[in-house]
């Protein structure tokens, strides 16, 4: 927990809690000013309105502090530098809000997230030194002995304030016994009690404690907020900063305003007494070139790998790192995969006019089997590259392996080559690796060389349009085709329970006879399309269709039986041997072979089972 500073001056510590600021430092000989607040520190928000990214929370608080219905205990949960801590102590200011009333206005007496000037208390709790809200960072004070304190000193009463705040940091940290200690004082404080806890490992909190809070999960702030944020503080400091140059920092810092504000006092510090440049902060974090790593990207998805390993070379002489230059290829075909499927949804004041141009070229060339595999192929090329002795060779043998994979048909396209016979059975000699496959559509210069359509698009496309396997001209052919693929069940489905009305090639139309599976045509569809190739159509009707095939057979089972059963033969016989009946009636011709006649064992040892939505 904090302690009250040391320099404050022994008359302010009795005067009713007013803030009268920060004792300056004694000056030495020589000095003249104070020292250098970092811009993380210097604008620090001091009021929700100028929390930015935060609306949801911001209008939930608001309305609570107006109904009067401010909970006992907060947890604020978020990535680093979103404005945790800062927010509790927001918060801290609300419960404490004091104004005396001046020139005709009221005093301020009751909690209100309406400060438009700095109360009784407020520098106090701002700058972390008020006696009644107490910060502990939990990652130092983890013990029960800790928390322990804090309930004994719980049952006191304010010193100076309305309310007594403990501020509990990265509180994920406790111990087990520290949270289950602070279980009972949390669930029921005294009235004058609010906790405010935060962390960045919502999980790591039991669920105990979660529940008797109310949660804030503070989101990343978007790059297009974060750039205009920067841009406001860089001109409040009178320096010139490059909009490239803020888009540069907004995405560095992954929604994180302290990281942003960390970088862009680091940018100012690197720039001297010149603008900040985007080619300058390129050089500070350690990124390559936009341009160049689009470039890169185009000469691997174009199959010029020798191109690419000299671009790679010069793009780490420079001193980019060969892992971040695998995360941006990354990043650039994540954005070019956006492109392809929602145009809008990809706007970013991060992304420069020039990238959206290529973005968009490559969004029409590459198809979607493409850019899935080089995402996948880079993704775990990044964690190769980390983990190697020697990260640039890696970052070499990945972008290889990511240029001749590219070579590699789509699984529709694999389909249509099997069925033509025109599958390659040897992988392409060309130097180049694909310079005669499909991405070879990628030419100089960033340019489409070749119009999008000659590209055979990857994105799943109607099975429908591709030549099918097999073909079946009759309903009968179906049911051998099943027999044949030893799909059992859906056999003796078609032919007991399949009333046909239509049949043509890809669409088939039947009713379903009395106690059939209502899942039968979505089943049959399925096995036609990895039967055949091609989409069918599978409908159910119910108008009455002609007589299934079991049917059929009994019908003219019935008509043998009854033509025999009148010959005069059958009927001494019969007469001669009382109690003999007629089994079967066989025809003396040789039946022609059939594909029906491929009935096996199993078909003999499944002719008894039942049909159900759960064979299905």
């Amino acid at each position: 927990m904090n302690e009250d500073h040391l320099d404050e001056k022994p008359e302010a510590a009795g005067m009713a809690g007013f803030d009268f600021g920060e004792t300056p430092p004694v000056a030495g000989k020589g000095e003249t000013q104070a020292a250098y607040r970092v811009l993380a520190r210097k604008y620090r928000p001091s009021r929700f309105a100028d929390l930015i990214g935060q609306e949801a929370m911001v209008k939930t608080l608001s309305h609570a502090f107006e109904l009067d219905r401010i909970h006992q205990a907060y947890i604020l949960t978020g990535v680093r530098g979103v404005g945790k801590t800062t927010t509790a102590r927001i918060l801290a200011r609300a419960f404490n809000y004091e104004l005396p009333a001046r020139d005709g206005r009221p005093a301020v007496t009751r909690p209100t997230i309406d400060m438009p000037e700095l109360g009784v208390h407020c520098q106090a709790i701002m700058d972390s030194r008020h006696v009644d809200v107490i910060e502990m960072d939990a990652a130092s004070h983890t013990g029960i002995d800790d928390i322990r304190e804090i309930i004994d000193s719980a049952r006191y009463r304010p010193v100076m304030a309305r309310t007594k705040v403990y501020i509990i940091d990265e509180v994920h940290m406790l111990s087990k016994q520290a949270f289950n200690g602070l279980l009972k004082t949390l669930e029921e404080p005294p009235d004058h009690v609010k906790f405010l806890f935060a962390t960045t490992e919502i999980e790591k909190v039991p669920i105990t404690v979660r529940s008797r809070c109310q949660r804030f999960d503070l989101r990343r702030i978007d790059a297009n907020v974060l750039a205009t944020h920067l841009a406001a503080i860089a001109a409040k400091e009178n320096v010139s900063v490059e909009p490239e140059a803020l888009a540069l920092i907004a995405r560095a810092a992954e929604g994180s305003v302290r990281d942003a504000l960390s970088l862009l006092d680091q940018a100012i510090a690197a720039s001297a007494d010149r603008a900040a440049r985007a080619e300058d902060l390129r050089i500070m974090l350690g990124l390559a070139d936009r341009t160049r790593i689009i470039d890169l990207f185009e000469d691997v998805m174009a199959g010029r790998i020798a191109e690419a390993l000299r671009a790679l070379k010069d793009l780490h002489n420079s001193g980019a790192d060969p892992g971040q230059i695998l995360v941006e290829l990354a990043e650039f075909a994540h954005f070019v995969t956006r492109l392809k499927l929602v145009p809008e949804a990809a706007q970013d004041v991060s992304i420069t006019q020039e990238e959206h141009r290529r973005g968009a070229e490559f969004a029409k060339a590459l198809g979607m089997a493409v850019l899935t595999r080089a995402w996948q192929l880079l993704l775990k090329g990044v964690q190769e590259v980390k983990e190697s002795p020697r990260p640039l060779a890696s970052a070499d043998m990945i972008l290889v392996r990511l240029a001749y994979a590219a070579e590699l048909p789509t699984p529709d396209e694999a389909l249509r080559k099997l069925a033509s016979g025109t599958m390659e059975t040897s992988p392409a000699s060309s130097s180049s690796g694909v310079s005669r496959g499909r991405t070879n559509a990628i030419g100089g210069g960033g340019a489409v060389a070749r119009a999008a359509e000659s590209l055979p698009q990857s994105a799943p496309r109607a099975v429908a349009d591709q030549a099918p396997l097999l073909r079946l001209g009759r309903f009968e052919d179906l049911v051998a085709l099943a027999a044949k693929n030893r799909d059992i069940q859906l056999k003796l489905a078609l032919e007991r329970d399949v009333r046909l009305i239509r049949f043509e090639e890809g669409s088939i139309e039947f009713s379903l006879a009395p106690g059939a599976s209502v899942q039968l045509a979505q089943h049959l569809m399925k096995r036609l399309q990895e039967w055949t190739g091609q989409r069918w159509m599978v409908a159910i009707s119910k108008t009455e269709g002609a007589p299934s095939l079991k049917e059929q057979a009994a019908a003219k089972e019935k008509d043998a039986r009854s033509g025999v059963e009148a010959d005069p033969l059958v009927q001494s016989v019969l007469a001669a041997f009382p109690g003999a009946k007629i089994v079967d009636v066989r025809s003396t011709a040789a039946p022609e072979p059939t594909a029906d006649m491929v009935e096996t064992n199993d078909e003999i040892a499944y002719a008894d089972q039942i049909f159900t939505e759960d064979d299905l």
